[in-house]
């Protein structure tokens, strides 16, 4: 039985998945290059089978009670007037807005707080070189001991990417008394867009989105300051709550930018390593799908491991069971990106 094995990102994937692995019986190691859980996110949504894994999990009461209580979104005008409205349990309306709506930082708090008394977390490092051998993997690490494991799983991120034209911001911002508990959604002309959504029981936080079809990464190689510096240009005349907005933006310690992108490849696994959540199949951030994606595929992953005693077995049942469910969920509208973000009003 495969009783060694590393994962690399502690994130919501690399977690969930070390729970899992735990719970069959192996001992599981997790590398965050971060010195800390990261507490810092958007709201994110988790659905369906991502909530079922979690009851089995035995967290789903403690997510739900630090839910954001989002009552719906609103489609809104410059003026704050409502186009649109759909509460979170429209009956045979468009789902927009998910049962459980939380931080993220908060539900990677929880999982991490639910796996480390019986998995090894090593924070502050990264993988630096690997050597896959017949019967281990080598593993090299920037400050920690070199050591051998049995498998690697990567669920780090997003790498290598196909690419769509529009690049989001998320950061946190004092909350008011007119965010209420609904998600607000403003399209300004020019492919931009603005999205508040309030962190709910008594927070004093509102999660900030802010959006832009471009065509050319201005981004990429700027530092947290000159992203700033662009989005003041990108969205200083676009009206709506934009100059609350970007004056928040400018305090905000927990600010990241990222490029909308979905990541699709033939397979997941090379040798001994495989990949999973975003760094195999992000399904992109405007799907919704991002979080459950992750959440399930740590739950398939670990019971293909479990129950092949080989691995090519296991890497192999694990594609084939959760590939069609990936497919599913990166199947996005033609031209969603430029949908979400129009060019006029």
């Amino acid at each position: 039985m495969l009783k060694n094995i590393l994962i690399s990102g502690a994130g919501i994937a690399g977690p969930t998945l070390a729970f899992w692995l735990a719970r069959y019986g192996m001992r599981v190691t997790v590398v965050e290059r971060a010195s800390k859980i990261r507490t810092e996110g958007q709201t994110i949504d988790v659905r369906g089978a991502g909530i079922e894994i979690m009851r089995k999990m035995g967290i789903d009461k403690i997510i739900r009670n630090s839910t954001t209580e989002e009552e719906g979104i609103k489609f809104v005008d410059g003026d704050n007037h409502i186009k649109a409205a759909f509460p979170v349990h429209a009956v045979g309306g468009p789902d927009f807005v998910s049962e459980i709506e939380i931080v993220r930082g908060e539900l990677a708090t929880i999982l991490y707080e639910h796996t480390r008394n019986n998995v090894e977390y090593i924070f502050g490092d990264k993988i630096t070189g690997i050597v896959d051998r017949d019967d281990r993997v080598q593993i090299k690490f920037a400050k920690t001991t070199d050591r051998d494991f049995d498998l690697v799983l990567i669920a780090d991120g997003l790498g290598s990417r196909t690419r769509e034209l529009v690049n989001s911001s998320y950061f946190s911002i004092p909350y008011e008394e007119s965010d209420g508990t609904w998600a607000r959604w403003y399209n300004a002309p020019g492919r931009r867009c603005i999205a508040l959504r309030p962190d709910g029981r008594g927070r004093q936080t509102t999660r900030a989105y802010l959006a832009i079809c471009i065509s050319e990464n201005i981004f990429e190689k700027s530092d947290v300051d000159n992203q700033k510096a662009e989005l003041h240009k990108l969205f200083g005349d676009a009206g709506w709550e934009a100059p609350r907005v970007l004056s928040a933006m400018d305090r905000s310690t927990d600010f990241y930018l990222q490029e909308v992108a979905q990541l699709k490849m033939n397979t997941w696994s090379k040798g001994r390593i495989a990949l999973l959540g975003d760094a195999g199949y992000c399904p992109s951030p405007i799907s919704d799908m991002g979080t459950t994606v992750a959440i399930v595929g740590a739950y398939v992953l670990a019971g293909e491991i479990a129950h092949h005693k080989d691995y090519k077995d296991a890497f192999a049942s694990y594609e084939t069971i959760l590939r069609p469910f990936i497919t599913k969920a990166q199947a996005l509208l033609p031209g969603a990106p430029q949908i979400a973000n129009p060019q006029t009003q």
